[in-house]
Parts: structure tokens; C-alpha cells; sequence
């Protein structure tokens, strides 16, 4: 890969001393806006007696409190630091952990958004020669979509704005086009996948090389595919590349093509992993991912923890980059299950459901049962699929986690208007009805 490229930063190859003396210099930068412009956090620093400029480095982050999504909800407006006038577009989060906050971006924004996904599709590959069909929406205030179309654009690459859904329409625009690169949900393909074969399409041989996979896991915390990601590889050997990303932080972390975990871009944001102390976790073991925003006017976050779980990987890649690298989504803090005596993240059941080669479509759902404790139901389908299937299934669990859920059967239809409610931006895969959450429904 060519380092002079303008998409590939000359820090993320540097040493990791002066990463990290760069860093320092971003965060003071940050710091003073925020004590400038930003209500929630000027007022924050005043109550704790604080002064932003005593913050030096990133071994000073320590002594301010981190931001959590519930002030976030709750304060969302507090967080805006430039007048309405000055705001281009509106974005909300997908509301998966709760309600769904507000960002509020400035053109200045848009082009670091921008910025974000150009460099991002350079590390993964990507150049001004490649077509990307886009199979995710770009409307319902969905920050992903846009992103991607403002990344390619700055990149010079070509884009098909198709959406998401409709196998048929993607096969069409697929033959019509000829496009290089794909940007979807994994489990997605698997359908895409299925249409061409139902309809006889050689998809094989068609012009797609690449797959940018977003919202769904597609490697284990070792970094070798998942079963999820093997389905779509054995049946369409395509490069896959992970992402991890979220509309509060603004910033992408994709694999390149060493497959190794998704790219830090210090230009754009302070990573920590941290225990449920807010104390730093070494590397080896998980912590919740907690950012610092560097360079957003709008609305930058300090010490945001996102709920989300990863592991974090520091040795120089063999693509020439020297950042961290983070793994694969272990789950989600308030998407933890304690079931029969053990402790589950949805992505483990999944894992399970995906390798099953009856079932096609699934969601999984927890609730408080009568005694007060976690209970797992998972709807699925499949087809030709029914009770004589269920002990078959349950052993699957049983073999990989030692505890069985509770299965239902429904239609391929059924499962798919559960998938997909009328304000849902992405396929729904977890529904949490546990008391605990208010009977909160994704």
C-alpha cells in the first residue's frame, strides 16, 4: 500500500511513543474546546473544582469521570457546542440500548465523517477504481449510509446507492453495474446468496471481490471467522472485512486486509478499555470500549463508554500500520444474560443459531420469568422445520454453552415482520422484555 497516499496517515505508522505524544496534544486540544463550547462538560469541570488545562496526557484521563449513555439521553442537548445556525444535518442513534439520542453534525463534521470512511476503505483495500454497492439505507436519520457516501465520494471511488432489502434488486444493480465491493450485514449476504441460487445466478463469478460487513460480528475473539462469517466464504469466497463504528463516537475501526481487528485512526479518537470501575483492563482481556472524540465541533463526547465489549490488540500489523487494533463485539453490557448459572452474551447464541444449516432466520429474546431470573426464547424458522427438530437444536446449545433455551417455531414471514418493525433502521436481532429494562424493546 502506498504510505504517501492522503487516505493512508503517516501517524498510523508510527512508533507507538509518538502515537501516543500525538495523542496528548489532540486531547489538550479537545479538552479546551469542550471547556469552551460545550455546556455539559464546562459545567462538569466547574463542579469538580476541575481545570481542563491540568490535563496533560492520556495517563491524566484517569482523573475525569467518563460520560455514559443515560446522561447522554437525559442531557442530550447540553452536549450541542455551536448555535442551531451552524447545524447541517441531524442524525439519532439506532435506540438499541435505549432511547435514541440526537446528534447534531456541522459541515465541518461531515467532512471528517467523510474523512473517516475514506481512510477507512483505504484500509481496507478500497481506491478510486473500485464501485461500492451500498446495502444499507442512507434515509431515517441513519448516520452509517451517509457516512459511507461521503467517504466513497472523498475517496474517488463510485458508489450504488441501492439500500437495503429487495435480493432481487441487488442482483439486478449487481449485473447492470458491475460493481467491485458490497457494505452490508453479513447475514444479509447469506440471503443475497440464497436468491442467486434459487434464481440460477452464477454469483461466483460476478464482479463483486470484496464485502464491507457491518452491525453483526464475523470473526471470534481469536480473529478467525465465525460461523457466520465461514457460511458466506464457503459458498461466496469473498474478502470480508469487519467493521466497528457508532454514531456517538464518529469513527470507524476496519480490518485491512491481515483480517487481524479493525484499525485505530488516532487523528480521529482516544481509545480506552475499561472495567466496570472505569479502570484501564490490560491486554488479554475485555473491557468496555470508552472514547474521546477528537476533532467534532458539534457534539464531542470525553470518556463516552459506548457498552460495548472488546478485547484490544497492540502489535504492529504486518499492512505497515502501528495502532491498536480492537476484536470482534463480545457483547453488549446491558444485553448480559445470566442464564441457569452462566453468563451469555447474544452473539454466543447466535454463533450456534448460524451454524445450524436448517435454520434459516432467528431472533433471540429474554425475559424475567416467574421467579424472578433470566429466561431465554428463541423464535426461528426454517424450512421443513418443526418440534421434531427441537431436541436436535437444544443439544447444539447444550454442547457449546451446557444450558438449553426455550424454542419456539414460526414462519419465515412471522420472523421477518419481527425483524423488521416499521421504525427499525436494521434488522433486529435481540429483543430484551427482562423487567430489569422496563420492558425495553429494541
Amino acid at each position: 500500500m502506498n504510505q504517501t497516499n492522503r487516505f493512508f496517515p503517516e501517524i498510523e505508522t508510527k512508533p507507538a511513543p509518538e502515537i501516543r505524544k500525538y495523542q496528548d496534544q489532540r486531547l489538550r486540544e479537545a479538552l479546551a474546546y469542550l471547556n469552551s463550547h460545550s455546556p455539559r462538560y464546562r459545567a462538569l469541570f466547574s463542579s469538580l473544582n476541575a481545570d481542563p488545562r491540568d490535563i496533560r496526557s492520556l495517563d491524566d484521563l484517569p482523573l475525569l469521570p467518563v460520560t455514559t449513555k443515560e446522561e447522554l439521553q437525559a442531557l442530550n442537548e447540553e452536549f450541542l457546542c455551536v448555535p442551531r445556525s451552524k447545524i447541517i444535518d441531524y442524525i439519532t442513534t439506532s435506540g438499541t440500548l435505549g432511547d435514541p439520542v440526537t446528534f447534531a453534525m456541522t459541515d465541518r463534521d461531515l467532512d471528517r465523517l467523510a474523512y473517516n470512511e475514506a481512510i477507512s476503505f483505504t484500509c481496507a483495500g478500497g481506491g478510486p477504481a473500485d464501485i461500492y454497492q451500498l446495502m444499507t439505507t442512507i434515509d431515517r436519520r441513519f448516520m452509517a449510509g451517509l457516512a459511507y457516501f461521503l467517504g466513497i465520494r472523498m475517496l474517488g471511488a463510485g458508489i450504488v446507492r441501492v439500500g437495503n432489502g429487495i435480493p432481487e434488486l441487488q442482483w439486478d444493480t449487481i449485473q447492470r453495474i458491475r460493481p467491485t465491493a458490497i457494505i452490508a450485514v453479513p447475514s444479509f449476504i447469506l440471503k443475497v446468496i440464497e436468491y442467486a441460487e434459487q434464481k440460477g445466478i452464477d454469483y461466483r463469478s460476478s464482479s463483486i471481490r470484496s464485502a464491507i460487513c457491518i452491525g453483526e460480528p464475523l470473526r471470534n475473539s481469536d480473529l478467525t471467522l465465525n460461523t457466520l462469517g465461514r457460511r458466506i466464504t464457503e459458498k461466496w469466497p469473498l474478502r470480508l472485512f469487519s467493521t466497528y463504528a457508532s454514531t456517538e463516537m464518529g469513527t470507524t475501526f476496519t480490518e485491512c486486509p491481515e483480517g487481524c481487528g479493525g484499525h485505530h485512526h488516532p487523528e480521529l479518537i482516544i481509545t480506552e478499555f475499561l472495567d466496570d470501575a472505569n479502570k484501564p483492563v490490560p491486554e488479554g482481556e475485555p473491557g468496555e470500549v470508552t472514547v474521546t472524540t477528537l476533532g467534532v465541533e458539534g457534539m464531542p463526547l470525553l470518556r463516552f463508554k459506548t457498552g460495548d465489549v472488546c478485547h484490544h490488540y497492540t502489535a504492529p500489523c504486518a499492512c505497515g500500520r502501528t495502532t491498536l487494533r480492537i476484536g470482534p463485539v463480545i457483547g453488549r453490557k446491558n444485553q448480559m444474560i445470566k442464564y441457569k448459572g452462566t453468563t451469555l452474551f447474544p452473539p454466543a447464541l447466535y454463533d450456534i443459531l448460524d451454524n445450524i444449516e436448517y435454520v434459516s432466520n432467528y431472533i433471540v429474546e429474554v425475559y424475567t420469568n416467574q421467579i424472578g431470573t433470566d429466561e431465554i426464547l428463541i423464535h426461528l424458522s426454517g424450512k421443513g422445520i418443526g418440534e421434531e427438530k427441537e431436541k436436535d437444536i437444544k443439544d447444539h446449545f447444550r454442547a457449546k454453552l451446557r444450558v438449553a433455551p426455550l424454542i419456539t417455531f414460526a414462519s419465515e414471514q412471522t420472523i421477518n415482520r419481527m425483524q423488521f418493525p416499521e421504525t427499525s433502521r436494521k434488522a433486529v436481532k435481540f429483543i430484551d422484555n427482562r423487567e430489569r429494562n422496563g420492558n425495553f424493546q429494541p
